[in-house]
């Protein structure tokens, strides 16, 4: 790994998921000359908080106002967890900035950002999926199940690890990058979504 990622290698962030993975404060982080690991903390207590609002969503035993309520939660975590992928790019490119790019350099469709995002739900994955395999009041064959799951999870992490490595480190040399790609969450405007636009004004669909 080159030094100018050295700090984010995947296995950094890895251990910071999984010693953060149910803390949905926003844990306190040295942001030394840039902020990537202040958006990395955002983007993670997002997604633990995420987790739960989902979970809470699915209850069938509360009153429509709490459904609704987690809903909105969603909607305003996701906004929040995508806004974060995207200052963390920014920050990571900011260090590269003075970097050449090779003419053939790799174009990578799924940003650093975006990736570092992925590990985050990962680790919550396979910390729920652990937890599933610790239960005694189900089958056997519930626990098999889900300690194969866990298995795959945890390959799947190492794996997507090493693509982040992999990118990131190309990236210091010139021969790869990425883009910042805007989400453009349009249905959270009530400029863009049609069911928030003023009555008279919606557009017919």
């Amino acid at each position: 790994m080159s030094p100018v990622f050295a700090d984010v290698a995947s296995a950094a962030i890895a251990a910071f998921h999984d010693r953060h993975v149910v803390d949905k404060d926003e844990p306190a982080v040295d942001t030394g000359s840039d902020s990537v690991w202040k958006w990395i903390a955002v983007n993670h207590r997002c997604n633990v908080s995420l987790w739960d609002e989902e979970d809470q969503a699915r209850r069938t035993d509360v009153a429509p106002d709490a459904i609704a309520a987690n809903k909105r939660a969603i909607d305003r975590f996701n906004q929040q967890r995508n806004d974060a992928i995207e200052r963390a790019d920014e920050a990571l490119l900011a260090r590269v900035a003075a970097v050449a790019v090779a003419r053939d350099a790799w174009h990578n469709s799924e940003t650093a950002g975006a990736m570092i995002d992925r590990l985050s739900i990962l680790a919550l994955k396979v910390f729920h999926m652990r937890a599933q395999t610790l239960r005694t009041d189900v089958p056997d064959s519930h626990v098999s199940q889900c300690a194969e799951k866990l298995q795959r999870l945890e390959s799947q992490r190492r794996e997507l690890g090493h693509c982040l490595d992999t990118l990131l480190s190309l990236a210091a040399e010139g021969r790869a990058f990425w883009r910042v790609y805007r989400q453009f969450k349009m249905y959270n405007s009530p400029a863009t979504n049609p069911y928030l636009y003023a009555k008279g004004d919606r557009p017919p669909l």
